[in-house]
């Protein structure tokens, strides 16, 4: 068995999946990750109805299922199709798609996998770790699960304790610390200090940031998690003057702090400025020197780690 990819220097997360290459979070983009020998495989985590842990990226349903064919009527008065609407057995009825625009219909990334083709459904968090535990029997690796709880407040509004119900299924996969190959995010910190102190969680704790304010707490984020999760925006601000990109203190900071950097996301079809994937990734990982990237072509990130 392989070594706890958490101690390796620069990590590879499928993002969902292979997302860039079949719809995410579905069970196929996740065993086609699997086989690409990333390091870790992300499940966002949403709940339904009767409390299962579906892996989703919205508390909504309409951007990625048929659920305003399946079930019409049930809409909130904001026009949304919500998850936890929805028990686990209403919710496996649903096709899973290619994400779309709900109002024009249009695939989000139109060059990737044909929208409202084959099927694919739903899963829950415990569907996605067998399927994970089991490939790293037949296969001998040790790939991990990369877990992010989603919209705690949402959750707790509607009367469930998401944290609690993630953890306690984690340890009874026998993810319970740092020493086992998971780790947990969330972008509210106010959650994730509470999975540290009231929780008590011994887990890796990333912290997911998304506002330059935020860049400015690394001290704080430091006593109860082990990472940050940056958009890489924040760390790589474009070309100056000179024609080199342009590299923010944050990661050199967040290192100051005993902090890793796992920066979201990296697509080699939206690059937005960059002439090619490989020059992005060559100085997210070594000019801004980033520990990992979550990522939609994991195959082409592995790829790219394995010739530097």
């Amino acid at each position: 068995m392989n070594s706890n990819p958490i101690n390796k220097s620069k990590i590879v997360i499928a993002h969902r999946g292979a997302s860039g290459y079949l719809p995410e979070h579905t069970l196929a983009s996740k065993a086609m990750a699997y086989a690409m020998n990333v390091d870790y495989l992300e499940q966002d985590i949403v709940l339904s109805k009767d409390a299962v842990p579906i892996v989703i990226h919205d508390i909504h349903l309409e951007t990625v299922t048929n659920v305003q064919d399946i079930f019409p009527t049930r809409k909130r008065s904001d026009g949304k199709f919500y998850v936890i609407d929805f028990t686990f057995e209403e919710l496996q009825k649903l096709n899973v798609y290619e994400r779309f625009n709900s109002e024009t219909k249009n695939a989000i990334f139109p060059m990737r996998f044909p929208l409202k083709k084959s099927n694919f459904k739903l899963h829950s968090l415990q569907d996605e770790i067998q399927l994970i535990q089991g490939l790293n029997k037949s296969t001998g690796k040790n790939i991990g699960i990369y877990s992010e709880i989603k919209e705690p407040v949402f959750h707790k509004k509607e009367g469930f304790d998401i944290s609690k119900i993630v953890l306690d299924i984690l340890s009874n996969y026998g993810y319970k610390t740092k020493k086992d190959n998971c780790i947990l995010q969330c972008f509210d910190s106010n959650e994730l200090k509470r999975i540290r102190f009231e929780l008590k969680s011994e887990l890796f704790l990333v912290q997911l940031i998304e506002f330059e304010t935020e860049e400015n707490k690394l001290e704080e984020f430091a006593t109860y998690a082990d990472g940050i999760g940056p958009w890489y925006k924040q760390i790589i601000k474009g070309k100056g003057e000179n024609g080199k990109y342009q590299i923010s203190n944050l990661v050199d900071n967040a290192h100051k702090n005993n902090l890793k950097v796992h920066a979201y996301t990296f697509r080699s079809d939206d690059l937005d400025g960059f002439t090619t994937f490989n020059e992005l990734l060559q100085v997210a990982f070594f000019e801004a020197n980033i520990d990992g990237v979550f990522t939609d072509f994991p195959d082409k990130v592995v790829d790219f780690l394995n010739k530097n």
